[in-house]
């Protein structure tokens, strides 16, 4: 009898454990993960390329299949889609001189919401001068977030970045700044510049994909889970393969992850603090969606972000492995592997810091107003050799390995989304 109520007793008390191991299995499934993975990745969504049908008909499945788990609109909106207005502008006319030299306006770029500019040296425009030895992305990367005139002189060195800039457009928020990129050979800032353009400005309208499940007793304190939808569409075709990029890893991969925790919080419905689902747009064209998320939130109020990026392929450690970036900015990875405690998988540092990653995906604008903000990801970046080509197809992909990080990422925030534990904020003091 003893040994029997014992027995009994142990069973009562591993219970909800068990059944945790049980539920999360049924519902966060290979099965289920491949058919998301699938249909995000199918050759009909046409690479999910911003300002696109294909990228429309990605946000209406993630859409329905948030409306089928059950979640709810975010507050203020009366769907899923969080919508907004982006601008581009095509030069279509002007004048450039440089120290009495004209330029042709085929090696000019303007960054501009206004459909005439005219400046000159006493504008009160900052001059930055990117040399043949720099690297270009960096400057162009940091323009999206300077509010501030500028003149770039960029060298020759860089005409094929010049090339992107003028071929693509670069769409942006509305602004009253504006940026003026030019191609010449120089090594100082110029003496005298005026410049005088004129462009047609088109209005684009892009939408996050976005829901959520009130929390029980904290509502007004809020867990983000993110991962951007969009990826490049088609590039250009070869003998030898296709031109479409599908982007089964960029990011189906972690957007499917968004939808499966999305179902499987839903089922559970014991979070304490409110929890946000949202696929982003525009991550891969300046991080937009993001930033326009980013702005409709009151950052004191997101107490962490999970934005995941890139999973369907083995970390460098191997399965049952990822790793976090920025992880020393916050205790945030910390506290996720006390929640794994026991188990196989393990998360680690982010072992690319040389490559900036904690900038450079969609947890970084949260991240740069103090939000506990970090990607979960398991992309080789130093190896990766699907990443941004039209290879990145869903055979590529390890679905079984796929579905245990997602697992491991609900049962890691298990205390977050509990209200148990609080993860320390950003210094955005130590932010460049």
């Amino acid at each position: 009898m003893f040994r029997i109520a014992c027995s009994s007793l142990l069973l009562l008390l591993a219970a909800p454990a068990f059944l945790l191991a049980q539920d999360i299995d049924k519902i966060i499934s290979v099965a289920e993960v491949e058919r998301l993975e699938r249909t995000l990745a199918a050759d009909d969504m046409e690479g999910r390329r911003t300002f696109t049908p294909g990228i429309e008909k990605a946000a209406a499945f993630i859409a329905a299949e948030f409306k089928q788990a059950g979640l709810q609109p975010l507050e203020g909106q009366s769907s899923y889609r969080q919508e907004f207005t982006m601008y581009r502008g095509s030069l279509t006319g002007g004048k450039v001189v440089i120290n009495g030299n004209e330029v042709p306006l085929q090696q000019v770029s303007c960054l501009s919401t206004e459909t005439g500019l005219t400046i000159n040296e006493k504008s009160g425009y900052k001059v930055e001068i990117v040399k043949a030895s720099d690297n270009p992305m960096t400057l162009l990367r940091g323009l999206r977030s300077r509010q501030e005139n500028l003149l770039v002189i960029m060298d020759t060195a860089h005409s094929r970045l010049l090339r992107q800039l003028r071929s693509g457009g670069q769409a942006r928020f509305k602004a009253a700044y504006n940026q003026v990129i030019i191609l010449m050979p120089v090594q100082e800032a110029p003496a005298t510049f005026a410049i005088s353009l004129a462009q047609k400005v088109e209005e684009l309208k892009l939408a996050n994909v976005a829901g959520m499940i009130k929390g029980r007793t904290k509502p007004k304190e809020y867990v983000v889970f993110g991962g951007h939808y969009d990826h490049l569409g088609y590039g250009r075709p070869t003998a030898e393969k296709d031109s479409l990029y599908n982007g089964a890893n960029d990011d189906a991969s972690g957007t499917t992850a968004v939808m499966m925790l999305a179902k499987y919080y839903a089922r559970q419905q014991n979070n304490e603090r409110s929890l946000i689902f949202v696929a982003f747009t525009a991550e891969e064209v300046g991080g937009f969606g993001s930033q326009h998320f980013g702005r409709q939130m009151k950052p004191e109020q997101v107490v962490a972000m999970f934005n995941i990026e890139m999973i369907g392929t083995e970390s460098k450690w191997g399965r049952g492995s990822a790793y976090i970036t920025g992880y020393e900015k916050t205790d945030m990875g910390k506290i996720l592997e006390k929640n794994l405690e026991g188990s196989a998988f393990k998360f680690y540092p982010d072992p690319y810091p040389q490559q900036n990653l904690f900038y450079r995906s969609d947890n970084a604008t949260l991240a740069r107003l103090g939000v506990p903000a970090h990607t979960i990801s398991t992309s080789k970046m130093d190896s990766e050799k699907y990443y941004h080509t039209a290879d990145d197809e869903i055979e590529t992909l390890d679905m079984a390995n796929m579905a245990e990080i997602i697992k491991s990422v609900a049962v890691s925030a298990q205390s977050i989304v509990a209200g148990k534990d609080t993860p320390t904020r950003v210094d955005v003091s130590q932010l460049r």
